[in-house]
């Protein structure tokens, strides 16, 4: 009985984070967005698919990561209550909170928000891959392609973020300050606030976790080695 409370209460503890996790990283997002400076690589997509369609950017989100989804069947991914959390919670909190926020003029205001975007998606990533539940839709796309493939993590993902940019930009997504911080800050904001809220794990579950960055949806999944952030 204790070790099935124990159990049950770690287990409420890790939805918890995950969708915690969940909720911030599209509230961070929106606070990207509404600083204008500049977007990570999927959300520039996101943003110049929304001018050209007319649906909120968040639910774009959401149709691009149903979509990307679709391709981890040929890819031999499995989702789990993470990957499809994902597609549907970050893009309706990212949506969410973008009706609570007017948007700023002043420069004086909208580099904090961006400054406090970014640190936010970083808390997030913690929260959500410390949750273990499965990687998000986009973070599979990229490590089923490196097993598919056999090029480096760092390769594919590489080119999934420069692909997607450039349609985004042409699209007239938001690139700037902004796409160049979030790219070099977000890998050890996230290597750190995996360290400070990851849980204390029992013996029997212990196992060396990678942690790929990909830019903006980080993805940590068993493996052999030891942990990493950027292959």
């Amino acid at each position: 009985m204790e070790g099935q409370s124990r159990t049950a209460a770690r287990t409420g503890r890790r939805l918890v984070h995950l969708y915690a996790g969940l909720t911030l990283y599209g509230a961070s997002a929106a606070l990207q967005v509404r600083a204008a400076l500049g977007l990570d690589p999927w959300d520039v997509l996101h943003q110049g698919i929304s001018k050209h369609t007319g649906v909120s950017i968040g639910l774009v989100s959401v149709g691009v990561g149903a979509l990307v989804l679709l391709l981890w069947w040929p890819l031999r991914q499995r989702p789990g209550l993470g990957t499809v959390s994902n597609v549907f919670v970050v893009g309706l909190s990212m949506d969410a909170t973008l009706g609570l926020l007017p948007q700023p003029h002043s420069l004086g205001v909208r580099v904090p928000l961006l400054v406090a975007g970014i640190v936010l998606n970083g808390v997030a990533t913690g929260l959500y891959i410390t949750a273990r539940y499965g990687p998000g839709p986009r973070d599979g796309l990229m490590t089923g392609l490196h097993r598919r493939t056999g090029r480096s993590i760092r390769l594919v993902r590489t080119g999934i973020e420069v692909t997607v940019l450039a349609v985004g930009f042409v699209l007239g997504g938001s690139v700037g300050v902004g796409t160049v911080l979030y790219a070099l800050s977000i890998g050890p904001l996230a290597q750190f606030f995996l360290r400070v809220l990851a849980f204390p794990r029992p013996p029997a579950e212990r196992e060396d976790e990678q942690v790929v960055a990909r830019g903006g949806r980080p993805v940590a999944e068993p493996a052999g080695g030891h942990a990493i952030l950027h292959e």
